[in-house]
């Protein structure tokens, strides 16, 4: 008859092996690339995120400035869609990542970008107007006539919230998830390759992320989380990542050629140069939609 262990041997057996992460990819297993979800992220993007300034600027018609545009619902359905989608992107690495620090990284990221809703809400009404986007804001000519002069304080108070605190708030939570991502994409063997489909989609998700980047005046944030991966990548050296995590970065890397290409172009424009003075030179593309297409 076999010998039972002793209780205490069993837990700790048990504490051992649970120091061991769980997930398909330890017990030889790939993880797929999740196609669908990548997918859904980046088509999302582009349709809420992207498309919002200009449904709201074609569509102005359709909705008072008293009350929402269809640009703002668009930003509601964008900051539900990629929290939910960011939450089952993370629940799927291979490499567990702490639930508490997932929902604290989407609930900050979430406040952010409603903050941002209201501010970009209020100053794409104020096109309509006359509002120029590549004019310093105390330099725009509706802002000159105020009356009182004080007014152009508060103003300044919304254009904070908008371009900086709505910003840093809804981006570096969301790189921070990707950082996640990324370092949950390790595996000890068997790692999955990149499919035709995936490699498809890298483009049109570097260029969102170009746009997301520039636009949100986000460079340095971006450079941070790249800086982490391969930190990250260093440290793990004898590790294999997966296909997701490969799909990140290389994403990452493109975006970065993509911001450099674009510098490079407006480097010597005048008149952009005067909303971004200083050695970090990235113009907002609607600051040069405005500048050069709207005009």
């Amino acid at each position: 008859m076999a010998t039972r262990r002793p209780l205490h041997k069993q837990q700790k057996e048990r504490t051992v092996a649970s120091k061991d992460p769980p997930g398909k990819a330890i017990n030889g297993a790939q993880i797929p690339f999740h196609f669908n979800l990548w997918l859904f992220l980046t088509v999302e993007n582009w349709l809420f995120d992207f498309g919002r300034p200009i449904y709201a600027l074609y569509a102005s018609d359709m909705f008072p400035l008293s009350r929402p545009s269809i640009g703002d619902y668009c930003h509601m359905a964008y900051n539900i869609a990629t929290a939910l989608c960011v939450l089952q992107l993370l629940d799927r690495c291979a490499r567990p990542v702490p639930k508490y620090l997932q929902h604290v990284l989407v609930a900050v990221f979430v406040m952010g970008a409603s903050i941002h809703l209201v501010g970009d809400s209020v100053q794409h009404r104020l096109v309509h107007i006359g509002y120029k986007l590549h004019l310093p804001l105390s330099e725009n000519p509706v802002m000159t006539n105020l009356q009182p002069p004080a007014l152009l304080e508060f103003f300044k108070l919304l254009e904070f919230y908008d371009e900086h605190l709505g910003h840093w708030v809804w981006y570096v939570p969301l790189f921070a998830t990707y950082v996640l991502m990324f370092y949950g994409g390790f595996v000890r063997e068997n790692p999955s390759k990149i499919p035709i489909a995936g490699w498809i989609l890298l483009l049109p998700s570097a260029l969102f992320e170009w746009y997301l980047v520039t636009e949100g005046q986000i460079f340095v944030p971006f450079l941070i989380m790249m800086a982490c991966m391969v930190l990250i990548r260093l440290f793990r050296s004898g590790e294999f990542l997966d296909s997701n995590g490969q799909w990140l970065f290389l994403r990452g890397a493109l975006t970065l050629v993509l911001i450099g290409v674009w510098v490079i172009y407006l480097w010597d424009d005048e008149q952009l140069r005067r909303k971004y003075p200083g050695l970090l030179y990235i113009p907002e593309p609607w600051s040069f939609t405005s500048l050069y297409i709207m005009n």
